[in-house]
């Protein structure tokens, strides 16, 4: 049912479905995550603080639907499942990475005006 809904709807422009696809809390960290290597859930979780096993499920999945991430399980004891991003998921690495750019204008701009006593920010340089 969810999957009918989503194939029917009508947007009103490029960026709202952007937005549907890739939006959200955890979609562009998963997105970001998977910008550079493979990993697996565990290392996804332990990268993203704050997320729980089921909500992370529920964004792989979406994710996957929608055909940004590839979910490849190895027939092995004990089961090994590796996520990375398809051809067509990389294709949204220069969004992220515009987003990026902008949160680092964004964050310079708020400490220098005095506000970044209210900014918590991960140190996400090992990943740019």
């Amino acid at each position: 049912m969810a999957n009918e809904v989503k194939q029917n709807k009508h947007y009103q422009c490029p960026v709202e479905a952007t937005l549907n696809v890739i939006g959200g809390k955890w979609k562009p960290i998963i997105l970001w995550q998977l910008k550079t290597e493979k990993l697996r859930f565990s290392g996804l979780q332990q990268n993203m603080q704050g997320i729980s096993p089921k909500m992370l499920t529920k964004q792989l999945r979406e994710l996957e639907d929608a055909g940004l991430i590839l979910r490849k399980v190895y027939p092995e004891i004990p089961p090994r499942v590796e996520y990375s991003l398809t051809e067509f998921g990389k294709t949204v690495l220069p969004v992220l990475d515009a987003l990026c750019e902008w949160g680092s204008k964004y964050l310079e701009r708020e400490c220098s005006s005095g506000k970044s006593g209210e900014l918590k920010t991960a140190d996400f340089s090992t990943l740019q």
